[in-house]
């Protein structure tokens, strides 16, 4: 599999580019290496880039019908090499292969890929009168350029370039450099089955040459869709203003959970651990602080713990692991320090002590407040505070006080008494009983400082389009 992964290569107008130098991935998991990637510059942008822009216009011209069949035959392609692109990821991203790991998060871009496949956005008719008819079209912007982290890699890849396939667009992707391998191997799969030009890939080592602010600025790129934290997406609106670029940031959250009374600590706790914990907590919409009522506290951290004790952390390949590492040395210094802080403050229920290399066991740490680190700040990573109240009113100002508003939940054995506290939450989507349970036919996105502009569903595809109206 070494010399697989180390072929690796980015493609622009259905061939692969060769680039001077490789740089190495890393493996979170064994401390080695994951293989390389290739380390490209202006010059295979540019190419990459004129390669999208000569696509465009055959593909757009497509019928609606094509264009979804191409999208089905993407999701084909992801279902037939979904072990190896699995296995990839893991290597890379340190995921378990099983359980909610890399093999899971294949079957998630499948089902995007399907359920994308078999949108649409006819023409619609605002008027039709003696007077004279309006017609509405959505029409493609032309090349969009993606750029993803590297939590999910070819999950979120997927929520990016299929719907800009869907309507007619098409694509250069850049990859995390922490993760790149994923996906630039399924863009390799997908120019097997589409017309030269349409997806294309570009990929760089932190160094130097910034390929994010490259493709922000590039004005052959008519949208660029982001993901990623909110520093860097703000770089991203910035160096994308001279070009008018169409937008849609997907950054950064610390979402908050509610407890409220009536809630019952052990039929919660599950949904609980797996909201703040799901991909070892290196989730934009993982649950990052939990506000719990005075009257549970003690009941919901002894739950939440008992159930967070069985949960084994290990390397992605052992059979038994559930969590793996974190995924760079970056993120387990910034984990490490807020938890370090924590401990100065609060009480560590579980965990709070680094393992070996980037491994960090699931900690919870009660009785932190407001001006504690690990609750202000995006810890992303296994790492949950938990928060005491006794006054709703105060729990959802503190829960709304920031300044990123992405998702959130409320707890309880009244749904109707959680959806009237949801509508009072600062955030884009909110969850009952649940958290970051996204779905492909529901609008996803922030508010705030999380971003702007929403993905999946009918709303999702319409970032992908200028309106023309016709009046005749």
């Amino acid at each position: 599999m070494k010399d697989t992964i180390d072929s690796i290569g980015l493609i622009a107008g259905g061939t692969r580019v060769e680039t001077g130098a490789r740089f190495p991935v890393a493996n979170p998991g064994t401390g080695g290496q994951a293989g390389t990637a290739p380390d490209a510059g202006q010059a295979e942008l540019d190419r990459a880039v004129a390669a999208a822009k000569a696509a465009f216009p055959s593909w757009s011209g497509t019928s609606d019908e094509e264009r979804a069949a191409a999208c089905n035959a993407v999701a084909d392609t992801l279902e037939a090499h979904a072990e190896e692109l699995a296995q990839l990821i893991t290597a890379e991203q340190g995921k378990p292969l099983g359980g909610i790991g890399s093999q899971w998060e294949l079957g998630g871009a499948v089902a995007w890929a399907r359920y994308t496949a078999s949108l649409s956005l006819p023409m619609e008719v605002l008027q039709d009168t003696p007077e004279g008819r309006v017609e509405m079209y959505r029409k493609p912007l032309g090349v969009v350029g993606s750029i993803t982290p590297w939590n999910f890699p070819v999950l979120i890849a997927v929520w990016h370039i299929l719907p800009a396939l869907r309507s007619g667009n098409t694509v250069v992707s850049k990859p995390s450099p922490m993760t790149p391998l994923a996906s630039l191997r399924m863009i390799e799969l997908m120019n097997e089955i589409l017309p030269a030009g349409v997806v294309n890939s570009v990929s760089a080592a932190d160094g130097a040459f910034n390929m994010g602010a490259a493709m922000s600025a590039h004005e052959d790129i008519a949208k660029i869709v982001f993901t990623g934290s909110c520093g860097t997406g703000q770089k991203v609106m910035q160096s994308s203003a001279e070009t008018m670029k169409r937008l849609t940031l997907e950054m950064g959250g610390n979402d908050a959970g509610i407890v409220l009374p009536d809630a019952d600590p052990q039929a919660i706790a599950e949904g609980l651990f797996w909201g703040a914990f799901i991909n070892n907590g290196q989730t934009c919409a993982a649950m990052k602080r939990l506000y719990v009522h005075d009257d549970i506290h003690d009941a919901v951290c002894d739950a939440l713990v008992a159930y967070a004790r069985n949960i084994k952390v290990g390397e992605g390949t052992q059979e038994d692991s559930v969590l793996g590492p974190v995924q760079n040395q970056m993120q387990f210094d910034k984990l490490s320090r807020l938890v370090a802080q924590a401990k100065e403050r609060g009480q560590v229920l579980l965990g709070g002590e680094p393992g070996e290399g980037l491994f960090y066991p699931p900690t919870i740490i009660a009785g932190m407040r407001a001006d504690d680190p690990l609750v202000y700040e995006e810890q992303f990573g296994p790492a949950l505070p938990i928060i005491r109240y006794s006054d709703l009113d105060d729990a959802l100002a503190q829960a709304n006080a920031l300044d990123v508003g992405l998702g959130g939940s409320v707890w309880s054995s009244d749904k109707a008494a959680a959806k009237e506290v949801a509508k009072r939450m600062e955030c884009g989507s909110v969850w009952i009983n649940s958290h970051g349970m996204i779905q492909p036919n529901a609008p996803f996105g922030g508010v705030k400082k999380s971003g702007f502009g929403v993905e999946f569903g009918e709303e999702g595809l319409k970032e992908y389009t200028d309106i023309q109206v016709i009046f005749a």
